[in-house]
């Protein structure tokens, strides 16, 4: 893809799914990535390793980009945290021109037995720390003078309501509305923001119901296309999005989902004729 040879990009919650997947993608494309993780540092070398040794000219292009790809552990809901990682990324790369905000967590619980504890601490990563991250990205670009891409990794939950995972939709909701903001706020000054927002995804986070058989087609059942998704399809539409080929778009949202956001109970017609 276009321009993204050379840049540096930060990917949080890049130890593994759909973060492993962008991370690794955006190495292919010839990027120099930081890998951010908290608590999966198993996951994080994993990603670091296939960046650099995995197939056909991702080896390659990492080596030319003049750097091998680094860990920086941070729990981006902590400022202090957020501000020394950046300031690593800083040290090595010397600047910053690409911010992947995938780091996300959910806690599934009957709203009304949910602790006001874990409804913070669902929000407190999945927006505060995408807000914290935006932010310091936005400040990196305005003082180097360079053009910068936030890209936020959403999900369908934006906009389908998701019953026992409060916290989530919520969050999810609220970066739309960062992602609109952000972008509205800095179109002049060269800086573009969109999301993504993944579908059913196959990756470690939906682990119980990938690994059951009846689950599975019980969630694939209720998709137009029929079948889940890959994090690597996911991660080919954050890679467009940071890409020179995405330089006329901002402030949206795009939906990898195999339809699910197309109101699907009404595939065949049944309020009305």
């Amino acid at each position: 893809m276009k321009g993204l040879q050379d840049k540096v990009a930060l990917v949080t919650g890049g130890s593994s799914g759909i973060g492993q997947a962008i991370a690794i993608r955006l190495g292919e494309e010839g990027a120099r990535v930081a890998i951010n993780y908290v608590g999966r540092p198993e996951g994080a070398i994993t990603t670091r390793e296939a960046i650099e040794h995995g197939v056909e000219m991702c080896v390659k292009k990492v080596a030319e980009a003049g750097g091998r790809p680094i860990l920086v552990e941070a729990d981006v809901s902590d400022e202090q945290a957020v501000g020394g990682m950046y300031d690593r990324v800083m040290s090595e790369y010397g600047r910053l021109d690409i911010l992947v905000n995938n780091a996300g967590i959910q806690v599934a619980a009957d709203s009304d037995e949910l602790s006001a504890a874990d409804f913070d601490k669902v929000l407190a990563v999945n927006l505060r720390g995408a807000f914290l991250c935006a932010r310091q990205a936005v400040r990196s670009f305005l003082s180097t003078e360079r053009p910068g891409v936030i890209v936020n990794v959403s999900s369908v939950h934006q906009l389908i309501p998701k019953p026992r995972f409060l916290g989530y939709s919520v969050s999810k909701g609220g970066m739309q509305n960062l992602t609109r903001s952000l972008a509205l706020e800095y179109a002049g000054r060269g800086i573009r923001v969109n999301g993504i927002g993944p579908g059913a995804t196959v990756t470690p986070i939906n682990r119980s119901w990938i690994d059951d058989p009846v689950k599975r087609r019980m969630v694939e059942e209720h998709i137009p296309m029929r079948r889940a998704g890959g994090a690597e399809e996911m991660a080919a539409a954050a890679a467009f999005l940071c890409s020179d080929e995405a330089a006329y778009i901002t402030g949206q949202t795009l939906f990898i989902d195999g339809g699910l956001t197309l109101y699907p109970s009404f595939e065949t017609t049944w309020s009305s004729e």
